[in-house]
């Protein structure tokens, strides 16, 4: 029998949780780079049992898990890494696929299969991945995922953003975009605030870079009802207009998809909700 919290497709509400323990002495963490595709991506293992691999938000890098890595590794191996280009990991400076890079890393690790939990970009490459590697994963977490494929809407915060990649100023394009509505929510927390700052500063110049990530073909958003992982959509109910958007294509096209809105969270949930997200994603391993 299901429990009660993962009984409906985008609840309205949750109920606040208690915090799991923290008594136990934390799993070590190791670390390591691996030679991937012509590059190299750094990555963090922590903890054993079935893998569960965390994909970082765009702009940011690994450290945005910095609570779901220590929380998920009492009861699963738990990797981390920075995609192609963001924190540790080598440059995009070559034609490449981010599901791919994945893909390397995994055999790299030895991962035969895996949870993927992926936020914003992290859920639009773990998506592409479960299109191309159905084989490989166990259970897709989606948070405020994007989409391979989906049109967003134009915004006027974005001219900003456009002027300041312009005249090169990466760094104000970084602060511009903590503005925005995408991560106006989290930065109402100050502590919060101060963490995203520094992980957007660090990560500044992917702003002023050359993308060249060769995009999924066909794309994920006309192939949504191929995916048949277990899924999870996590959102938070202040995200913005167009991730609501996507949540609902994944919801309805996704077989048995369950879903939670959090009341008062914004695009950066797994952060400004901790909590409550963790409890979501445990809950939904436990049911598998």
């Amino acid at each position: 029998m299901r429990s009660p919290i993962l009984k409906s497709i985008l609840l309205s509400s949750i109920v606040l949780f208690h915090a799991c323990g923290t008594g136990d002495r934390a799993p070590a963490v190791t670390t390591g780079v691996a030679e991937v595709n012509g590059t190299t991506l750094y990555y963090e293992t922590r903890g054993d049992g079935h893998a569960v691999v965390l994909l970082h938000g765009g702009n940011l890098d690994l450290r945005m898990w910095d609570v779901q890595f220590a929380e998920f590794a009492r009861d699963y191996r738990v990797i981390r890494y920075d995609v192609r280009g963001f924190g540790r990991s080598g440059r995009q400076d070559a034609p490449y696929q981010a599901h791919e890079d994945l893909r390397h890393l995994l055999d790299h690790l030895a991962v035969e299969q895996a949870h993927l939990v992926g936020l914003s970009l992290g859920g639009r490459i773990a998506i592409d991945f479960a299109l191309e590697y159905p084989e490989r994963v166990s259970a897709l977490v989606l948070a405020g995922p994007g989409l391979s494929g989906f049109e967003f809407s134009a915004s006027e915060w974005w001219g900003p953003i456009q002027e300041a990649i312009q005249t090169g100023d990466s760094v104000r394009a970084a602060e511009l975009w903590l503005e925005s509505p995408y991560m106006a929510p989290a930065m109402e927390q100050p502590e919060l605030a101060a963490r995203l700052r520094t992980l957007a500063v660090d990560n500044s110049r992917l702003w002023v870079q050359e993308n060249p990530e060769v995009p999924l073909a066909p794309p994920a958003i006309g192939r949504i009802a191929e995916l048949s992982a277990p899924t999870l959509l996590i959102l938070g109910r202040r995200d913005v207009p167009d991730i609501h958007r996507i949540a609902e294509l994944l919801s309805t096209g996704i077989s048995g998809a369950w879903g939670v809105v959090i009341q008062g969270a914004g695009h950066m949930v797994n952060m400004e909700r901790p909590e409550e997200f963790n409890q979501f994603v445990l809950e939904f391993f436990e049911e598998l």
